[in-house]
């Protein structure tokens, strides 16, 4: 039997195509990230894949800055929300676009919390409550930056002992690789010189139409949970596991976002909509399915995977038309989501939550793959 080839022109054709769509990326302009802060030196660094994705990431603060992936007809947009210029984000009014998040992402109760019986003060930064590591957390420092390869670039940092309140020097690196399987995989490691919590993760803010391209109510959403985390009004968890079933937090099939934002349910009055954590199922040991997202004009899909047992679903509610982005786009309410893989909002407070407790000779390891695809 003959070996079936694809005809010269045809691949020609395919090549051509694929050429003109790659063309469509709009990459930053280095120079503008360029900068000293804090006597550090701030850059931007390229990742791309062998199949056409490309994400530009920041020193400073870890921050993904743009990611452009394909629709279902192969044209590309930039789907991050962020600004075109590090001076966007050394006086931003929204600072976490794209970031990394530490030493604790998300919030601890008025600021506050013992460990080993030791009680520790930490800002209050989000009204009384202390919220993804204070006034300065890992999202505003400049991280020392290795390019591996054309696909992976590595991030370190040392938070030094008591540094926003949090004790031990926390020796942190960070892996962000564009794999050629459309995968933007996250991995973080840490070690400790004095028992700490460690709860770190990635805030980048998503609309699959394209940064600025209108609101994320129609993308379809899926959340692996059976339960979330319950807030107070303040979005401190009560402590209760609640179930989904039967209330706009049940995201187990997908479902749009938008569908019941607004419904009379009152833990979508003190989030002003999304703003939770959800309880993940975790199946096995390691990486989990967590989340799965589908823009349906677009085509473009998300899958969400991790080791963590929590996912914050957030979805833009304090976004207000004030924010001008890349692109002069303005960013409106409700139009990015996020979805942060971490342990649970005020774990160090919240014993029968799962622990965030780090000690000397642990190594703490998190990892969070986003999964792109397009559904024809």
């Amino acid at each position: 039997m003959k070996n079936k080839t694809l005809p010269v022109a045809f691949l020609f054709i395919t090549i051509t195509i694929m050429a003109q769509n790659i063309s469509q990326i709009k990459h930053l302009k280095k120079s503008d990230f360029e900068n000293v802060v804090d006597g550090k030196k701030v850059s931007l660094y390229t990742l791309k894949n062998n199949s056409g994705m490309v994400t530009e990431i920041t020193n400073y603060g870890g921050k993904v800055v743009s990611l452009w992936t394909a629709d279902k007809h192969g044209n590309y947009e930039d789907i991050v929300l962020g600004y075109p210029d590090i001076d966007g984000f050394l006086t931003a009014k929204e600072k976490y676009f794209g970031a990394l998040i530490g030493r604790y992402g998300n919030r601890i109760a008025k600021g506050k919390f013992t460990l080993n019986g030791n009680e520790y003060t930490l800002a209050t930064n989000n009204d009384e409550n202390h919220l993804h590591g204070g006034h300065k957390g890992y999202d505003a420092v400049v991280w020392d930056a290795k390019q591996i390869n054309e696909q992976t670039l590595e991030l370190r940092y040392i938070s030094k002992d008591m540094e926003g309140g949090y004790p031990g020097n926390l020796t942190i690196k960070v892996q962000y690789e564009l794999t050629d399987e459309n995968e933007l995989k996250i991995e973080y490691w840490a070690t400790t010189d004095k028992p700490t919590v460690v709860n770190l993760t990635h805030h980048s803010f998503f609309n699959f139409k394209g940064a600025g391209h209108g609101s994320i109510n129609n993308h379809l959403l899926q959340i692996n949970a059976p339960y979330y985390t319950p807030v107070d009004k303040g979005l401190i968890p009560t402590g209760v596991l609640a179930t989904v079933e039967g209330t706009p937090m049940d995201f187990r099939k997908l479902t749009a976002i938008g569908s019941r934002v607004d419904a009379d349910f009152q833990q979508l009055k003190y989030g002003l909509g999304y703003d939770h954590n959800f309880v993940l199922n975790q199946n096995m040991k390691g990486l989990n399915y967590a989340a799965k997202v589908v823009e349906p004009i677009s085509g473009r899909t998300m899958e969400v995977y991790t080791n963590e047992p929590g996912l914050q679903f957030y979805g833009g509610n304090f976004l207000d038309g004030t924010i001008k982005g890349k692109g002069n786009k303005i960013y409106e309410h409700r139009t990015a989501f996020c979805l942060e893989t971490q342990h649970f909002p005020d774990s160090p407070n919240q014993s029968h939550f799962p622990s965030t407790k780090l000690d000397p000779g642990e190594v703490y390891y998190s990892i969070c793959i986003y999964k792109f695809s397009s559904v024809k």
